[in-house]
């Protein structure tokens, strides 16, 4: 099967495209027939270093596609369901190839109101922002909720799970992303470039930081009594925690796992139409370093995808 390769870390020059065996399905596994990939941050971040050890690899933790077999113990799905999920992170890349392997909860149901481009744009942002959100901070019908990096993969999805729980949403972004944000139901927008965050809002329930460095720590004086930030950057400072704790609020350090649940949430809201993926741009394998340039670039507004032939 082809499959976007590297033999190397270093730029977008590395990849290549790569003839490597198809996968078999192991106990309680899908095998996946792709139609899509997204590609995020972390995969410009993972293909740059040596984090996942030594090449050769092949990068992918979104996919959508359809089930081409099932491993023994499977009964959630059958050959022939059309699903989208996130593989493990860090260790269980693959999905930037035509056939990929992953545990069976996984992955979801696609929705059919959803095509395989938008399907595959969504898992591993949107189930960072469901996890922080929903899951972390428990945000309930109007408390207010500050969103880093709102028109981001993560941020723009998150405006919308928020807005779907009834949140008060302000978010940060530079002003030529302003309307596009509150096309997405953001209550307020704050230029990040000439205005300082800290001065512009107060009484914030939650903060959802993506951005990391000082900007956590400068979060935390936004916050109203009990409030939290979510840092989906596990590692950080050591000191924030007492930081927060003096004022009476916390930090939440997370790492995204795959989950069945948040997948069956994210569909959910999807095939409501309560969230949708902005598309920046989707590319074929061939073009893969094309879509890494663009997302070492960190200027697109959205999700890039790959697309299978």
């Amino acid at each position: 099967m082809r499959a976007v390769g590297q033999e190397v870390v270093g730029g977008p020059e590395v990849l290549k495209v790569v003839e490597i065996d198809r996968p078999e399905p192991g106990y309680s596994q899908l095998l996946v027939r792709v139609h899509a990939a997204g590609l995020n941050p972390a995969d410009c971040k993972h293909r740059a270093l040596r984090l996942l050890g030594d090449a050769p690899h092949t990068l992918g933790w979104d996919v959508s596609g359809v089930v081409d077999a099932v491993g023994r113990g499977v009964t959630l799905f059958r050959p022939g369901d059309e699903v989208f999920g996130m593989l493990p992170y860090p260790y269980g890349v693959g999905s930037h190839a035509e056939y990929v392997t992953g545990p069976t909860r996984a992955f979801a149901l696609k929705p059919p109101s959803l095509d395989h481009v938008q399907a595959a744009a969504l898992p591993l942002a949107a189930l960072t922002a469901w996890q922080a959100l929903a899951d972390t901070a428990d945000i309930r019908p109007g408390q207010r909720v500050l969103i880093h990096a709102a028109a981001g993969g993560v941020g723009h999805l998150a405006v919308q799970i928020a807005k779907a729980r009834g949140a008060y949403v302000v978010g940060t972004a530079s002003a030529a992303k302003h309307d596009f944000l509150r096309s997405l139901g953001a209550d307020e927008v704050i230029d990040y470039r000439t205005t300082d965050f800290t001065e512009a809002v107060g009484g914030i329930d939650v903060v959802l930081d993506t951005l990391g460095g000082d900007n956590c720590r400068r979060s935390l004086g936004v916050l109203r009594r009990g409030g939290v930030v979510v840092s989906v950057l596990s590692l950080g400072q050591p000191d924030l925690t007492e930081a927060a704790w003096r004022r009476g609020v916390r930090v939440e350090r997370m790492l995204v796992e795959h989950d069945h649940g948040g997948m069956k949430a994210i569909a959910d809201l999807a095939r409501t139409g309560r969230l949708r993926a902005a598309i920046a741009g989707a590319f074929s394998l061939e073009d893969a370093a094309r879509a890494h340039e663009l997302g070492d670039s960190r200027r697109t507004t959205g999700k890039l995808v790959l697309v299978m032939r």
